[in-house]
């Protein structure tokens, strides 16, 4: 399989400034966020792949992947801050089955406020993290994306739902390996080839096949060209 840019299908996207209130320059003082971009589309990769989300994008992220494909959600300084508020009437507008809060690396901000907002609107609430933060807030399920960059702290492990390692060389499974002898046994374990490389594609599909203890995440949204 080899990379090719996705094409761009309907999905639903709210850039920041889109019925939201800017809290810089305003002297708006609610609680906000620093925000890439919010979406209503599927989720397209993990566990939950194909279930409609409504994702908030957070700036901030100081692990550094290379082969990260949001780069420009790194730094929060191009980035409006988005009241909390404004967050939670776009994700009830979607109607989604699941708010997924993402980035960037979300647990870099005190998530507390954001998802007690979303929570009290009756959102159910997944998040997506490398761990490498104190964690916050009240999610129903934790998608533990650990980087050997920047390890997650050791909290994390046990309230993992899904273990999510992006490979792109051997060593990268052996860091997999590291990282399941730390979670609980029901937490799914899944690999995920870095989407560049058809290399670890292969590498992925072949290490799978005998370690049935693993599944293989694809990142379907790629394929369908939408976000």
């Amino acid at each position: 399989m080899t990379s090719t840019a996705p094409r761009r299908l309907d999905t639903a996207h709210y850039p920041p400034g889109t019925a939201l209130h800017p809290q810089e320059n305003t002297g708006y003082t609610e609680a906000a966020l620093p925000i890439v971009e919010t979406f209503h589309s599927v989720q397209g990769e993990g566990f939950w792949t194909g279930a409609s989300a409504f994702f908030i994008r957070l700036a901030g992220c100081d692990v550094g992947c290379p082969w990260c494909d949001t780069k420009i959600s790194w730094s929060t300084k191009p980035h409006a801050r988005v009241a909390i508020t404004a967050l939670v009437r776009q994700a009830q507008l979607a109607q989604p089955f699941m708010v997924v809060i993402t980035g960037g690396e979300p647990l870099m901000h005190d998530l507390s406020p954001l998802t007690r907002s979303l929570k009290q609107a009756d959102l159910r609430l997944h998040l997506e993290t490398s761990g490498a933060h104190p964690f916050s807030g009240q999610f129903d399920w934790i998608s533990l994306s650990p980087k050997r960059f920047k390890p997650p702290q050791p909290g994390i492990y046990d309230r993992a739902h899904e273990l999510k390692v992006v490979i792109a060389n051997d060593e990268d499974l052996v860091w997999a390996e590291t990282q399941a002898a730390q979670i609980s046994t029901t937490t799914v374990k899944l690999l995920q080839p870095e989407w560049t490389s058809d290399q670890s594609q292969q590498l992925v599909f072949d290490y799978v096949k005998q370690h049935p203890d693993w599944r293989i995440s694809l990142q379907t949204h790629k394929f369908l060209g939408v976000r």
